[in-house]
């Protein structure tokens, strides 16, 4: 089953979402970080996804206060991305309590140094982030264009042993018009190997469901969460089903 991941987008130390990866179309949500991970933790969610606007901007991150104590506070697993553009920020990243960090600038600019960081920390800990804007992938904040495609970078760091990859339609982000089903299921068909999470539009549980029939093992969800559309109690019975569904499962397995 599906694995539900609410983002955590922060700027100024405050929940907030974008449209279209645009910070001039900047909405807040929350003022407590923290908080809002309880909240997740509340509904059974297991993992969160913490993204630093600010270090995205400045090519450095600056939230690792917020990082360390929603991974000291709380059980939930934290993927953080956000400026993660030297082995330093990423190791520091780690070590205030990310359990995958998000590289994605360094991906598309820096093979040798994603595929060296793949080989030293290991691919259980490092994710692709590969964030699309008309095909091509976006970087520093989505504030640049590259010349790169998602399958490019797909094809190139599979052969190092890449595991994750969050998939952004830019287009999509914050727009709650639903997700890029048709490219997610082609990345699902080409690169079985490849655990995708897919990335902007998720407006609704129906979203969640076509994105699981499809097999998408996880879908990161936003502005869908803190507007209403998605709300804590679908999420905790999804996640009280998708329980219920693996102990079976498991339960068959050992007869």
């Amino acid at each position: 089953m599906i694995e539900i991941i609410p983002a955590i987008d922060v700027m100024n130390g405050k929940c907030v979402r974008l449209s279209q990866g645009d910070f001039s179309k900047i909405k807040t949500y929350s003022e407590d970080p923290l908080e809002v991970a309880k909240s997740y933790e509340d509904c059974g969610i297991k993992r969160v996804h913490l993204i630093d606007l600010q270090g995205a901007k400045s090519n450095s991150p600056v939230i690792f206060d917020i990082l360390q104590a929603i991974a000291s506070k709380t059980n939930l697993l934290v993927e953080f991305g956000g400026g993660i553009k030297t082995r330093n920020s990423l190791r520091d990243a780690l070590e205030n309590g990310a359990d995958r960090v998000i590289c994605g600038s360094i991906a598309a600019t820096e093979p040798n140094v994603f595929t060296y960081w793949l080989d030293c920390f290991g691919s259980d800990k490092i994710v692709l982030g590969a964030d699309i804007r008309e095909n091509k992938i976006a970087i520093k904040g989505w504030k640049e264009s590259t010349d790169k495609t998602a399958e490019e970078l797909i094809r190139l760091y599979l052969q190092e042993g890449l595991k994750y990859a969050v998939i952004t339609d830019i287009s999509k982000d914050g727009m709650l018009a639903g997700p890029s089903l048709k490219m997610y299921r082609e990345l699902e068909g080409k690169y079985p190997r490849l655990k995708v999470i897919a990335s902007g539009g998720i407006s609704s549980m129906q979203d969640i469901e076509d994105l699981n029939d499809i097999n998408v093992p996880a879908a990161i969800v936003g502005k869908a969460i803190y507007e209403g559309h998605i709300t804590l109690d679908q999420i905790r019975e999804f996640n009280k089903s998708t329980a219920h569904a693996e102990e079976s499962v498991e339960n068959t397995d050992n007869k």
